[in-house]
């Protein structure tokens, strides 16, 4: 017997934990969008404003289906996936807090690296279940790359 997680309440629960930590994000950072961060100098290559949402609720929802797909296929390792991927779940919720919240930018950037660690690491660990949950993982990676550019290039052009 298939424990409950492996079902669709377990999908439900990865994936509404994965958009809850976004939602949570996103009190941090709805007041600085529109006071602070207008102000900042950007490089020519900072996407448009209303590109953030809609690739953040995308990459939520897979990496919430990722994890799905890794408990599905080894029940036995979902402790483990699932303790990986709290860590980079906190981690992306306290760059909005540091970025945004806080409005640091530097050490957004040091925050952002340690998330980037974590996030390949829980790549790994999910591909180790099933390759799929694993390649689910690596849109998010890919854009926390380019974050960590932007992150580091905002830094620095108002250091």
């Amino acid at each position: 017997m298939r424990p409950w997680f492996c079902g669709w309440a377990g999908l439900a629960l990865s994936v509404l934990a994965c958009l809850a930590v976004g939602g949570l994000g996103g009190l941090f950072t709805a007041s600085s969008v529109s006071t602070w961060y207008p102000g900042l100098s950007k490089p020519s290559w900072t996407p448009p404003s209303g590109v953030f949402a809609p690739v953040w609720t995308t990459l939520y929802v897979t990496m919430g289906v990722a994890l799905w797909l890794a408990w599905r296929a080894r029940p036995e390792s979902a402790g483990a996936c699932s303790a990986l991927f709290a860590v980079q779940l906190v981690l992306n919720l306290a760059w909005s807090v540091v970025f945004f919240g806080l409005r640091q930018p530097g050490w957004a950037v040091a925050e952002i690296v340690v998330l980037w660690c974590a996030i390949a690491a829980t790549a790994w660990r999910l591909w180790l279940c099933t390759p799929i949950a694993g390649l689910l993982m690596v849109p998010y990676l890919a854009w926390v790359t380019f974050a960590t550019a932007l992150t580091a290039a905002i830094w620095r052009m108002n250091g």
